[in-house]
């Protein structure tokens, strides 16, 4: 009786394929995200983050040491998520209405989700993490300035509002700060030290469009 040949498929151990190594880590970071939302910090394990993420504890500890790099990547890519801002910012109107159009969306987008309830624990661990807590902060703040830049740009490109200093390129991330500084930063605050955050939402309309106009002032007379 002839040997009968039995041909295996290859079986492969260690990382996935490049292709699909991207995949596994967001998967492994969007379960840690909703591990330590839930959990907090102290209260979230690997354990429990390979369970929502269906990967195996191997995996996860070959791209994150311990827990603490963990929620370092988790809040290094919160802050990364900024630049995928997309928000549905007005292509007509008048300037004014442009603005208070973006002013709304970027509001929409920051309060929409978990980005509070991330930003919340952020602070909370802030003690444990002051290293961490502090280059969030300034990342956050420089690569807000850029996504504001950018949508500024584009609104006051047709507009003779964008031949005044405040808007020339090299000043361009001051006054999208500005911008942000005076239409977002009091809402958001809010939002992060005040449990009914539903409450706010009647005031953000009146608040947007009374801080657009003041910007328009300053812009105009020179002050931004």
């Amino acid at each position: 009786m002839g040997r009968v040949s039995v041909r295996r498929a290859a079986v492969r151990f260690g990382r996935p394929p490049k292709e699909l190594a991207g995949e596994v880590e967001k998967r492994i970071l969007d379960a840690a995200r909703t591990v330590f939302l839930q959990h907090g910090f102290e209260g979230a394990s690997i354990d429990e983050i390979a369970k929502v993420a269906r990967s195996g504890k191997p995996t996860i500890y070959a791209r994150f040491p311990d827990k603490r790099a963990l929620f370092t990547a988790v809040m290094r890519d919160m802050v990364a998520r900024i630049e995928q801002f997309s928000g549905d910012i007005p292509a007509v109107g008048s300037i004014e209405e442009r603005l208070v159009g973006a002013g709304l969306a970027v509001l929409r987008w920051v309060l929409d989700g978990d980005r509070v309830a991330l930003m919340q624990l952020a602070i909370a661990e802030v003690r444990r993490f002051p290293d961490l807590a502090s280059s969030v902060s300034r990342s956050a703040r420089d690569l807000s300035s850029e996504v504001g830049a950018r949508f500024l740009r584009e609104i006051v490109r047709s507009d003779a509002l964008g031949t005044q200093p405040a808007f020339a390129p090299q000043r361009l991330p001051t006054t999208a700060r500005s911008f942000l500084d005076l239409v977002v930063l009091p809402i958001l605050h809010r939002a992060l030290f005040e449990q009914n955050r539903e409450a706010l939402r009647p005031e953000i309309g009146p608040h947007v469009a009374s801080s657009v106009a003041f910007f328009l002032a300053a812009c105009r007379s020179g002050r931004v």
